[in-house]
């Protein structure tokens, strides 16, 4: 956002915010911030708990969901953060190097556990790394911790299409002042907190970030909200207790087109956290809300069959062939040439095409600081040569 100066005139200062906003909001009528979400009342993603007695585990939900815990089990989601030494790319690559300028970068992983090291040639330091962050599909980035008890994000970063190591992601350092800073970085308390409410469970209670009570991984109560009470509820209901009062568990699926889009978007990056976040150009692709809501299709207020869970059901794992989600097009979208528009089918018919409208509609955007192809979910008809949209 642009920058004012505090000793502006009140009037001229408001009139350039307002300026500002309207310059900002043409596509995004009714999306909030995630911090805005957050301080309404209610369950949101990433909201911190109140205390951890209220999280029951995803074990107690299988017992009466069996099918979606199996399912979900296998997505990415459920994989996107765990111990180091349970690292697939890390085990499959027991020796993962990258040197940049004096600085030579080495993971070497065992059985027991995957030693971070860093040398010049005159000094050298190390340490075992306690947390990996990522699936094999894109990239995985590392967490350890040093004597101070702080964590330090590793300044390397696995890359499925390198197949070894590269700069973490707006870390690259070409020529760090001591070998502490080519190591790593100092994590902020408060950005440990906001990577493991997305990476993780129960992450943090009554405000505190609590590392040993964590579930790893998105599971059902990262989405669905605490459940110990309704599943205490419902056992007492199966067992014949119908006095018991029913506590239901949070379903996004309740949400307008907007709120259901910012759901996704607290971990994904709803349209207001990117733009407040500075993000530009193409690395913008990496947050699918901000993209969708973007898309002239998306109107004004949104549409329910546009929503991310329109194309994507979080309990199954990601589908990447594009005409499993030829149905999702063919929602609005005619199959007719030149049939007449209603309400329930207000989009025209391809010209071009009844098959794999992502291919041509929804392009692969390479994110350089990824090494990988992210899909555009600003849906739109692509022209040769164009510029990147913002």
């Amino acid at each position: 956002m642009a920058k004012f100066s505090v000793s502006a005139p009140p009037l001229r200062q408001a009139l350039a915010w307002l300026i500002t906003l309207v310059a900002l909001t043409p596509c995004a009528f009714g999306q909030l911030s995630t911090q805005d979400h957050l301080s309404d009342p209610g369950f949101w993603p990433t909201q911190p708990g109140v205390s951890r007695s209220d999280y029951t585990g995803p074990e107690a939900c299988r017992q009466c969901h069996a099918e979606k815990f199996a399912a979900q089990a296998r997505t990415a989601m459920r994989r996107t953060a765990f111990n180091a030494d349970l690292s697939q790319p890390l085990h499959e690559h027991p020796k993962l190097t990258f040197e940049v300028g004096p600085y030579h970068y080495l993971i070497e992983t065992d059985a027991h556990h995957s030693l971070y090291t860093v040398t010049d040639g005159k000094q050298t330091l190390s340490s075992p790394l306690l947390w990996a962050f990522g699936t094999p599909r894109v990239g995985q980035s590392y967490l350890f911790k040093r004597a101070d008890g702080h964590f330090y994000e590793a300044r390397v970063t696995y890359f499925a299409t390198l197949k070894t190591l590269g700069f973490t992601p707006s870390r690259d350092l070409l020529h760090p002042k001591d070998i502490e800073q080519a190591m790593d970085r100092q994590v902020p308390d408060s950005e440990v907190k906001r990577c493991f409410s997305c990476h993780t469970t129960a992450a943090v209670i009554d405000g505190q970030f609590d590392e040993q009570h964590l579930i790893p991984g998105v599971t059902c109560e990262d989405c669905h909200g605490p459940g110990a009470r309704h599943v205490a509820d419902m056992k007492k209901l199966m067992n014949g207790d119908f006095s018991a009062e029913r506590n239901d568990i949070f379903n996004s699926g309740h949400l307008d087109p907007n709120d259901a889009v910012d759901f996704c978007g607290a971990c994904h990056g709803t349209w207001w956290d990117v733009k407040l976040s500075g993000t530009t150009g193409p690395s913008t692709t990496r947050s699918a809300p901000y993209r969708l809501v973007e898309s002239k299709c998306w109107g004004k207020y949104g549409d329910s069959r546009l929503v991310c869970t329109a194309c994507h059901d979080p309990h199954q794992p990601l589908v990447t062939d594009d005409a499993s989600y030829d149905h999702a097009c063919l929602r609005c979208h005619n199959t007719t040439m030149n049939a007449a528009l209603t309400p329930e089918h207000p989009g025209k018919a391809c010209p071009v095409g009844k098959r794999d409208c992502a291919s041509c509609h929804m392009p692969k955007v390479y994110v350089k600081e990824m090494h990988a192809d992210f899909t555009d979910h600003r849906i739109r008809i692509v022209h040769p040569g164009e510029p990147f949209p913002e």
